[in-house]
């Protein structure tokens, strides 16, 4: 085992971590560590992504699930849109886009450099979401949510067409649609969304199985590092203030997002 390798998989460990730390946030690093550090091709990481994010929220959502953390009914309703519009992303979408997939005077821009660029502003995305302060009012416990059908639909499908893209969970979007329409409390959302997360991913990661050649043992052995670094980072939240460590790893995600944006652009 070489040494990048080495460093792919202790990135694993990390990934598991952030997300076992603050319920989310991980997954945007995924595809950034199997593209810059094991040299995997944009199109194939995004499918690697989608399944190390699902399998890894899966076992971090069975501690929400024994805290009855977790509401299956906002779940489905949110999740039925967004399951398909991932799946049919992944299946259809992604697939059909054209290489190079557009041009700016004379130059070509590729498909794989347009999906990190996308990934890259979404990644920006999520860092503002996790550095602003928080301005929602969660619901309480003894609050009786009240279900936006219409809306929770709409961003559910929205998400899933954004996970198929660029194979990231989309907990930054999935958990504020959950507390602003279906007024769940934040921890409640929290664990709905990581299960949301986790089929949603795991559904979108079926739609590349004809499509791809998969690497099962690189995936698997990366995904169960990335399942130990949940329980690590569990146990290393209890000791660690949530909203200060989210503002940390947002600016962490900032300087991500532009180094992807700048050494794209370099490559026109």
């Amino acid at each position: 085992m070489d040494l990048i390798t080495i460093l792919g998989f202790l990135a694993a460990v990390l990934i598991g971590i952030s997300l076992g730390l603050i319920g989310g946030g991980g997954s945007i690093l995924t595809v950034p560590v199997f593209v810059y550090i094991l040299g995997i091709q944009p199109v194939l990481a995004t499918a690697y992504s989608l399944f190390v994010v699902g399998s890894t929220s899966l076992v971090g959502s069975f501690t929400f699930m024994k805290k009855k953390l977790v509401n299956y009914r906002t779940a489905v309703v949110f999740a039925i849109p967004s399951f398909i519009a991932v799946f049919l992303t992944r299946l259809y979408l992604v697939p059909a886009l054209p290489d190079p997939l557009f041009s700016l005077g004379s130059v070509d821009v590729s498909k794989d450099a347009a999906i990190m660029i996308f990934f890259a502003l979404i990644m920006l995305a999520a860092a503002y979401s996790m550095i602003k302060k928080p301005k929602v009012k969660e619901a309480s416990e003894s609050e009786e949510i009240k279900y936006n059908y219409p809306m929770i639909a709409l961003e559910g499908m929205l998400v899933g067409v954004l996970t198929g893209i660029v194979g990231a969970g989309g907990g930054f979007l999935i958990i504020p649609a959950l507390v602003l329409l279906a007024k769940l409390p934040m921890k409640m959302a929290v664990g709905t969304s990581l299960l949301i997360i986790s089929v949603k991913s795991l559904i979108g990661f079926l739609g590349d199985l004809g499509n791809q050649t998969i690497d099962w043992q690189l995936l698997l052995i990366f995904s169960g590092l990335s399942i130990v670094g949940i329980f690590i980072g569990s146990a290393l939240s209890k000791r660690i203030q949530d909203q200060a460590l989210k503002r940390a790893f947002g600016w962490f995600v900032v300087v991500m997002g532009l180094f992807i944006l700048f050494k794209e652009v370099l490559n026109f």
